[in-house]
């Protein structure tokens, strides 16, 4: 046999409530393979705090949403987080979605999909946290926050907290069809 095997956990459902053994799984292959960035989707911040917490030692990137996102002039990143996030060194990015800015108001407006969001629904058939664990990533290269072409763990959910985590390789948007999952370490099951 010439590959390797690697242990991918499955959840019999998606959620929250898969948050603490997702940090814990992708903090044990982050160690295995020696990587030093680690990039988490948070949109109250709370798994960006709670990351920051398990991931001492390594550079955690914890990307939010944008302000407007859910509602007008709303950033719905909670400061107390953002305050616990900044005290533990935990990086914040806030920034335009890499797979739904400028176009989605193209779709709202003209009710006609985009190019990003057709990637996005494609991405989605992995799972919605795969699709926003690709995302991230993109986000955080073109932000500068984590390089490319170096492996980091990336961890997002399925609604809230996180559920999914991979090891990726990340791109910058323009150069996105470089941008490779290596691994999955996570993510739920879907058997309907």
């Amino acid at each position: 046999m010439s590959g390797i095997t690697v242990p991918v956990v499955y959840f019999a459902h998606p959620g929250p409530e898969n948050t603490e053994e997702t940090l814990a799984l992708a903090r044990v292959r982050a160690e295995a393979l020696g990587l030093r960035h680690v990039i988490v989707a948070t949109t109250s911040g709370a798994t960006g705090r709670r990351a920051g917490e398990v991931f001492r030692g390594f550079h955690v990137v914890a990307v939010t949403h944008s302000a407007g996102f859910a509602r007008p002039n709303e950033q719905e990143l909670r400061e107390e987080h953002r305050a616990a996030m900044l005290a533990a060194g935990v990086d914040i990015l806030t920034c335009q979605h890499a797979l739904g800015g400028v176009n989605r108001a193209v779709r709202k407006k003209l009710a006609t999909y985009q190019l990003d969001e057709i990637i996005a629904y494609t991405l989605r058939v992995l799972g919605e946290g795969t699709k926003v664990a690709c995302e991230i990533a993109l986000m955080a290269a073109d932000a500068g926050r984590v390089p490319t072409g170096e492996p980091v763990v990336a961890i997002a959910g399925t609604g809230s907290g996180a559920d999914t985590a991979v090891v990726l390789l990340p791109a910058n948007a323009q150069t996105f069809f470089d941008l490779r999952v290596q691994e999955y370490i996570c993510k739920p099951a879907f058997r309907s």
